[in-house]
């Protein structure tokens, strides 16, 4: 029985390379290919394993990439329930520059669902909830997928008394009606849902407010990249600062923070801890190469450094 499941509806082949200098136009002679199972439930799953939770991870999958990706994802120890589809599962590319540090990714679109092959997601998803204490929804919506594709899992989940994590971007989530219980967007998708400028964090603390206000989500993460991450309640406005860590690739440190505050959350640990563990496990995903999931002993090394957070005001 999983404590937590994981919805991945546009998984990925995640191939990494590195290259001495990307130039247009030039044939780019690239160092050993490295190949890991992504897309944002996926990674979420892995990274959970690792921390000791018991998980489950569903996703949709066809063709000779998406038998790579099942037999990562269970090579992992992940158990796995796979939605057989009829065209393959989608690659993803990155390519790191050695000369200067860069990071290029190619994020091809994902392979059209029909509307069986959707249901049998849902159905799927409605089995394994009823026994989990919460489901995670994170990623992008493949075509064909409707954009409020993720109303009908936050139904499930509340049939099921489950708590749903959603973390997703564009249509996915701004198309959202139903609350969630803990909604993880970045700043940018943050600033899209409300259709304004985030000038500062007292302006994401007032955005995220309004999204709960309004239904969306009873807690907020605002993941801020290099600058750590933002929690926002009805009561409080928190800013965490980030772990000091070599920076690495950053593939994954969002979905690795989403994974360590459900594992947090479902040890029954306070929605403060929870959030740390987040912090600690983001920054340990940047000790990782590709989207390789981070350590248990990394996070749990960087978790004893994360600082007290900071309250953050409200704009007056």
């Amino acid at each position: 029985m999983a404590q937590i499941v994981t919805l991945t509806m546009n998984p990925a082949l995640d191939l990494t390379t590195d290259t001495e200098r990307v130039l247009p136009t030039h044939k780019l002679r690239c160092g050993p290919e490295r190949y890991d199972a992504g897309g944002g439930g996926i990674n979420v799953a892995r990274i959970a394993h690792v921390l000791g939770a018991r998980v489950m991870a569903i996703f949709p999958a066809g063709g000779a990439t998406g038998d790579m990706v099942t037999d990562l994802v269970r090579a992992g120890g992940v158990p796995v329930r796979r939605i057989d589809i009829a065209r393959p599962t989608r690659e993803s590319f990155t390519v790191n520059e050695a000369s200067t540090g860069r990071q290029f990714r190619f994020v091809l679109p994902g392979p059209l669902l029909n509307a069986d092959e959707q249901a049998a997601c849902l159905a799927e998803l409605s089995a394994a909830s009823a026994s989990a204490d919460f489901v995670v929804a994170s990623g992008s919506l493949p075509p064909g997928v409707p954009e409020n594709f993720y109303e009908s899992v936050a139904e499930i989940c509340r049939a099921a008394g489950t708590r749903l994590v959603l973390d997703t971007s564009g249509a996915g989530l701004r198309t959202l009606s139903s609350r969630v219980y803990l909604l993880k967007p970045s700043v940018r998708e943050l600033r899209e849902c409300v259709g304004r400028t985030l000038a500062d964090e007292a302006d994401q603390l007032a955005a995220a407010r309004e999204l709960i206000e309004d239904g969306y989500s009873d807690i907020i993460v605002v993941s801020l990249g290099a600058r750590g991450a933002l929690l926002v309640t009805r009561e409080a406005g928190l800013r965490y600062l980030p772990v000091g860590v070599p920076f690495g690739s950053g593939v994954g440190a969002g979905d690795a923070m989403v994974a360590a505050i459900t594992v947090g959350l479902s040890r029954g640990w306070p929605l403060d801890k929870a959030v740390r563990l987040g912090v600690a496990a983001g920054g340990a995903k940047l000790l990782t190469p590709g989207t390789a999931p981070c350590t248990r002993a990394d996070v749990e090394r960087l978790f004893e450094l994360v600082e007290n957070p900071v309250e953050v005001a409200a704009t007056p």
